[in-house]
């Protein structure tokens, strides 16, 4: 799996990564990196759970998981998006999407990544709104729709509910 990273990610952005791990006091073992690497192969929410059923054949330890996760959470790597109390991450660093918007179905609990440029747009002039009436400077936001989704909506109408 190693060698899909160097696909995946520009060498100057491993490279970063490390640096910035160990600019907080870590290094980036071969199980991190692991980690990382099944972050940008995936590109979709993981639960820390996900991880290690995909990983644990490569000797990445559960306890390894949590601890790397939390590891790159707290330093900016990940994001944690919370959803009924269960923990999922998703890549922080280098996102392409500064606003990240979230809908979660309350049927099959799928987390679906809202990327409508408008609804992007009209957001960005709330914030304004919100930071000269209120004076302040927002620097992350996280939002979360709660719903149903598209799939289970055609089976509530097919179910005639």
């Amino acid at each position: 799996m190693s060698k899909v990273i160097d696909n995946i990610i520009l060498r100057d952005d491993l490279f970063f990564i490390e640096k910035l791990i160990e600019r907080n006091g870590y290094r980036l073992t071969d199980q991190r990196k692991l980690i990382l690497e099944y972050f940008f192969v995936s590109n979709k929410h993981l639960r820390v759970e996900d991880i290690y059923k995909e990983l644990r054949h490569e000797n990445v330890s559960l306890a390894t998981v949590y601890r790397t996760v939390k590891i790159f959470n707290d330093i900016g790597i990940l994001k944690e998006i919370i959803v009924d109390g269960a923990s999922y991450y998703e890549l922080k660093i280098f996102s392409q999407k500064p606003l990240h918007i979230h809908f979660q179905c309350v049927r099959c609990n799928d987390i679906i990544d809202v990327e409508e440029r408008e609804v992007a747009l009209k957001y960005l002039e709330l914030n304004k709104a919100i930071e000269d009436i209120n004076d302040l400077e927002i620097y992350d936001v996280d939002i979360m729709f709660v719903g149903l989704c598209k799939k289970c909506r055609e089976v509530n109408k097919w179910q005639g509910q």
